[in-house]
């Protein structure tokens, strides 16, 4: 972002004032997109943004320090906030609580936007019902190596498998690589059944385009499949709801499509610009998605039919941890993901022979959530390298802690 700070700028939304700090501060340097920008994007597509994220807790995620740098993931509604700004108090498992910002109105998210938050990341519930989610989300997750065209054959699978179930799909870019497919449903079933849903889905759509697609929760057992990332669907999780910009060079949005057009719409194709035009000329396609509520009976039928999925085995250090069936090796823990690339680079650079034999889906870059922020982890799958010359674990490239001054998140 700019170093140099504009004064504000009061915006007069509704009957309601918005005040936009540092209005001509560039966010997107690549476009020249400011925040005030920003703003008035995400006034001008209020009805679909709201679609998707209105009426929803949400976890603010916050770029104050600009694109180039991580996010830290702020759940707490601020303090200081205007008085029509609604929240709700969700309840997790670990017995923690938050108050979160709740937006219904072109004002709130304005507000939201302000804060600095670029993509919006709504709870797949209502503020009226936080126990009973009415979204199922499928995230469709390419794994290196993967090509869009293979990306939409899952998608096609999974509206199927929707289909066949009493549910219809609705279907946006994510803004980064993937696909999403939400799914309106009724909110009678908690957060484990709809999880157990989402991950029947993930499984049958498995079965139905073996090796396009995959279910399975480690990454290292993959390949070069498209994951159906089921887990989205678990309480403490948000995605990034419909006309979200993603933080990105060129302004990339997540953009809902429809079904007859899925399959040329590559993701780069929806910028800040061309969803404004796209949206001022033809609306929004998923416009009809409340109206489109279904259940899910028929994926929970399904899912006593297929019974439990495979476990891994456990770990016999005792520890009770899983044991992956793949020959993994550790690269770097490090607090950003340029920082981890680096030591993975530096590693490379001394394995150059074992390099040559990786496939693209055999180094697995993690984004791990910390307590306010993502740290990055970085693997090697030894998988394709023949034994004799697979190298030993070695002392990490960098060796991040991200709880080290946070031992009371530890309890």
């Amino acid at each position: 972002m700019s170093p140099k700070a504009s004064t504000a700028e009061v915006l007069q939304i509704g009957d309601r004032e918005v005040r936009i700090s540092s209005p001509d501060k560039v966010v997107f340097p690549e476009p020249g997109l400011t925040k005030l920008d920003v703003v008035r994007y995400y006034l001008a597509v209020a009805e679909g943004a709201l679609r998707g994220a209105g009426g929803r807790p949400m976890v603010l995620k916050r770029f104050v320090k600009g694109i180039d740098q991580e996010a830290f993931f702020q759940k707490r509604a601020p303090e200081k906030r205007p008085d029509w700004i609604e929240t709700a108090t969700l309840h997790y498992a670990s017995g923690n609580s938050a108050e979160e910002v709740v937006i219904r109105d072109a004002a709130a998210l304005a507000w939201v936007v302000n804060l600095g938050c670029l993509d919006l990341n709504p709870h797949p519930v209502r503020a009226s019902d936080l126990d009973h989610p009415d979204e199922l989300r499928v995230d469709l997750d390419p794994m290196p190596g993967v090509e869009w065209a293979q990306i939409i054959d899952v998608a096609m699978v999974a509206r199927e498998v929707l289909a066949d179930h009493g549910l219809v799909g609705w279907p946006k870019t994510s803004g980064s690589r993937g696909l999403h497919i939400n799914v309106r449903i009724e909110p009678r079933w908690d957060y484990r059944e709809v999880r157990l849903a989402a991950e029947t889905l993930a499984r049958e759509v498995e079965n139905r385009a073996p090796g396009m697609a995959s279910a399975r929760w480690w990454k290292e057992e993959r390949g070069e499949s498209v994951f159906v990332d089921f887990n989205q669907n678990a309480k403490d999780r948000t995605v990034a709801s419909a006309y979200s910009i993603r933080p990105l060079p060129d302004a990339r949005v997540s953009t809902p499509l429809d079904w007859d057009e899925v399959r040329g719409s590559h993701p780069e194709r929806f910028t800040v610009p061309t969803v404004l035009e796209r949206f001022a000329e033809r609306g929004d396609p998923a416009a009809g998605i409340d109206d489109a509520v279904g259940g899910l009976e028929g994926l929970l039928a399904l899912a006593e039919e297929l019974g439990p999925a495979e476990k891994p085995p456990k770990s016999s250090d005792g520890s009770g941890r899983r044991a992956s069936t793949m020959p993994l090796i550790e690269i770097a823990r490090a607090e950003t993901k340029a920082e981890a690339l680096e030591g993975l680079e530096r590693w490379k650079a001394r394995h150059s022979g074992v390099v040559a034999l990786l496939h693209p889906a055999d180094v697995l870059v993690d984004g791990m959530r910390g307590s306010s922020s993502l740290w990055y982890r970085i693997r090697v799958n030894l998988q394709h390298v023949p034994e004799p010359q697979r190298p030993e674990q070695e002392p990490l490239e960098i060796d991040y802690d991200p709880w080290a001054d946070k031992e009371w998140n530890r309890q």
